[in-house]
This record gives structure tokens, C-alpha cells and sequence, in this order.
């Protein structure tokens, strides 16, 4: 065992431990902290000695954090002024720290840089970074939702293309189901996720949330469409009334075609391939989410690149922001990662180029819709999907459950009226 240092031996230890960690940056140079997430706060790590050779004077210092610690992190960050230079925040939490005046708007970054440009990103997810008619982060990699799809079944119920509309969707459904010796269901909608559903109301000209973001919309002709379309999937028995727990394993139901249809993220492209056997992989394909009247709008989701209000060295943490930026790094990073990059002209070089199972995701960020941009959002989200599988289960109609989805919203955007109503002048 090692022998306890004395007393006055440990404390002075602590002393100098506390001044290390307290120390001001370098005199030669700026360190810059920047947080992550995730497998990309473990990527990112390998893209930073080219950063900094390329920019001397300035070192980076990573730090990964997991997805299900970030958010608490970043306000116990907030709380006690500990925030990072610059930070990955995801799409949805930017209006949150926006509301906290944490993040350094950009706009007069953008306006004199010649990598960081509205015009290389996919509109749709260049807006989910603007709260309040100010930038507040720049685009770094995306997500949405589109259908993974078995064209072999599809083939098989006459369907040699994948549907682009609602009807012609709904058609391919009953076709697949309607196979002979077929089992299972048509369509996988796991109970527990609510991207399907959001989807699908993203894809109406009704806004999900009126009077600037105080009080629901769910009552709209638009989202009871929506509700409506996605609840007779399961009342026709097309989708099983089932969560993603309850399912063994997705990848070897689909491959036995336990389901045809799954809407789902851009990492289920590499998971798809590890995942089914090779002799299997062509009997899979992507496409575009189908709308009312053709090809649909989808979720703008994804992360983006914030700098902080509190960064000592807002220039080089810019810098920082314009290197991940760049069409070459995202391409790397994409490799790496498997994310896709928001930026059109890393979609011309590999690894996106001539991937044609990543094609369909190309087509659909062009069509993205940002979600409501208020901090209660993704709570809302929630709470959406619960009302609607109780719909789905047959407790609630249609109009029920939207005047319930609205009831919720509305309790939950009560600060926001509250604080929208002081900003006016007016009474709460």
C-alpha cells in the first residue's frame, strides 16, 4: 500500500492542483475548450492537429461528453460561468440557450466569412439556426428521417418504385400486406418514437405552435390531417401498436420482412450494412418521405457549431468554427462519423458521392423543415406522441387527441405567454 502523505503534504497538493486548474491561458498562444458529443466529440479530436498547425499559436482542448450528460452539463456550465468557447448543441436545445443569452450571435461572423455561407447549406437546416431573427450557430452535420424500404417486397406486391405520395403509400402497405404467406406488418411506426408523426405534420402549411410560439396549434386542419393519415395506418393493422423495446431485433425482423417500411435516421445506413448479410444488401433501398402530393418535407435535425457569449477569444474560437466548416473537413468528418454534412458541395465528394443509398437523404434535406424554435419543444414533441398512441390504442379520436396535444402545450408554453406579454407592455 502507498503511505498517506501528511497532512500539510496533501493540502499543499490541493493548492497546486487548484492553481493549475484555475491557471490563465499560455502566454504564447490561446486555448480554446470545446465540448462534443457523443462519437463525434471522439472524431473531432483526430481533425485538430491540422487545426492547429494550421493555425499557430492556438491549441484546441476536446472534451467528449455523452449525450444523455450534455444538456445538464451545458447549463450547470451556464450556472457557473464554465461554459466552452465553442460547443456542438443540438438544433433543438439552441433556442433554450438563445432565451439565456449564452450564445454569441454570428451574423456579422458570416457576413465577412468566405467558408461559413447560407448559400452552401441546405436552407432548411440553415434556419433551425436562427432564433429570433438572429444567427445563434453554424450547420455541422444533419439529421432527418426518411423510409428505409424493402423494394424486393415492394417488387413482389407490384410496386417497382417506392411511393412519393400518401395514397400511393398507403396503397404499397395494403399491397405488401395482402402478399401471400405474408407475416408480420407492412410498416414499422415504433409507438415510443415521434419522429414519424412529426413528419408527417411538418408536411402541412400549418404552423405546429401560434401567437408567436405561446400556444398550440394542434387543433390546425393541417395536423389533424396528419394525425389522421398516421393513425389508420394502425387502424388498417399496417403497423404493429408496439415501442422499439419491444422489438427483438429491427435488423433481423426486417430482414426476414417482418416490416417493408421503416422510417429512420442516416445511421441506420452503415447499421443496415454491418448488420445484414452481404448476399442481402441489395434487397434494401432509401427513399424520399411521400407527402400529401408528392415527395414531403422532413425533420431539419442535426447539431451545429455555437461560440459562447463568455469565450475569452471569440476570434480564434470562430476560426475554429470556420475550419469544421470547410467542404474538405466535412467530407473527412463524414467519413469518419457517418454523418452528412449540410454543406451541397460535400455532397460531390466521396464518402456521399455515388452512395446511391444516401441519395434519397441529399433529395430530402432539400425539402427540411425547422421544428417550432421555443425551449419547451422537445418537451412538446413528447407529449405529442404520448396523446397519439393513446389514439392509436382507441381511447381518443382524432379531434380528441389534437385538442389534447394543444391542452398540453399550451400548460407548457404558459412562462412563455407570461414572458411574450411582458416583452409587449401588456397584462399577463
Amino acid at each position: 500500500m502507498t503511505a498517506r502523505p501528511p497532512r500539510r503534504a496533501l493540502l499543499a497538493q490541493i493548492g497546486a492542483a487548484t492553481l493549475a486548474g484555475c491557471a490563465p491561458a499560455r502566454k504564447d498562444g490561446v486555448v480554446l475548450k470545446f465540448w462534443a458529443m457523443g462519437r463525434e466529440g471522439e472524431v473531432v479530436q483526430t481533425l485538430m492537429p491540422a487545426f492547429e498547425r494550421a493555425n499557430p499559436g492556438i491549441r484546441v482542448d476536446v472534451q467528449q461528453l455523452p449525450w444523455s450528460a450534455a444538456h445538464a452539463k451545458l447549463l450547470t456550465g451556464f450556472a457557473g460561468g464554465s461554459l466552452p468557447d465553442v460547443c456542438e448543441v443540438g438544433n433543438t436545445w439552441l433556442p433554450e440557450f438563445a432565451a439565456l443569452r449564452a450564445l454569441e450571435p454570428l451574423d456579422a461572423l458570416v457576413a465577412g466569412s468566405r467558408v461559413v455561407r447560407a448559400a452552401d447549406d441546405f436552407p432548411g437546416i440553415w434556419r433551425t439556426n436562427i432564433v429570433d431573427g438572429v444567427l445563434c450557430g453554424a450547420p455541422w452535420y444533419v439529421d432527418t428521417r426518411l423510409l428505409f424500404y424493402r423494394r424486393d417486397l415492394l417488387a413482389k406486391a407490384g410496386f417497382p418504385v417506392a411511393p412519393t405520395t400518401w395514397a400511393q403509400w398507403m396503397a404499397a402497405m395494403q399491397a405488401v400486406k395482402g402478399l401471400a404467406g405474408s407475416s408480420g406488418y407492412p410498416a414499422l411506426l415504433p409507438l415510443n418514437e415521434f419522429e414519424p408523426l412529426l413528419t408527417l405534420a411538418l408536411q402541412q402549411d400549418d404552423p405546429l405552435l401560434r401567437d408567436g410560439g405561446g400556444r398550440g396549434n394542434f387543433r390546425s386542419a393541417g395536423f389533424r390531417r396528419a394525425l389522421a393519415f398516421y393513425g389508420e395506418v394502425f387502424r388498417r393493422g399496417l403497423a404493429p401498436l408496439e415501442s422499439s423495446t419491444q422489438i427483438g431485433n429491427l435488423y433481423d425482423e426486417f430482414d426476414r420482412g417482418s416490416f417493408a417500411f421503416y422510417v429512420t435516421g442516416p445511421w441506420n445506413l452503415g447499421e443496415f450494412r454491418r448488420r445484414l448479410p452481404a448476399a442481402r444488401q441489395d434487397i434494401w433501398m432509401t427513399a424520399p418521405m411521400p407527402g400529401p402530393a408528392g415527395p414531403g418535407a422532413g425533420i431539419a435535425g442535426g447539431s451545429s457549431l455555437a461560440v459562447f457569449r463568455g469565450s475569452r477569444d471569440k476570434a480564434a474560437a470562430w476560426r475554429l468554427v470556420e475550419y469544421l466548416s470547410q467542404s474538405q473537413v466535412q467530407s473527412r468528418f463524414s467519413a469518419l462519423t457517418g454523418d452528412l454534412s449540410p454543406r451541397r458541395d460535400a455532397w460531390s465528394a466521396p464518402p456521399l458521392a455515388g452512395d446511391v443509398k444516401a441519395a434519397a437523404f441529399r433529395d430530402q434535406l432539400e425539402r427540411v423543415k425547422p421544428t417550432p424554435q421555443v425551449p419547451e419543444w422537445e418537451r412538446i414533441a413528447t407529449e405529442m406522441q404520448l396523446v397519439a398512441e393513446q389514439m392509436v390504442h382507441g381511447r381518443l379520436s382524432v379531434d380528441q387527441a389534437a385538442a389534447e396535444i394543444d391542452r398540453r402545450a399550451d400548460r407548457l408554453l404558459e412562462k412563455r405567454r407570461w414572458m411574450l406579454a411582458r416583452r409587449a407592455g401588456a397584462t399577463p
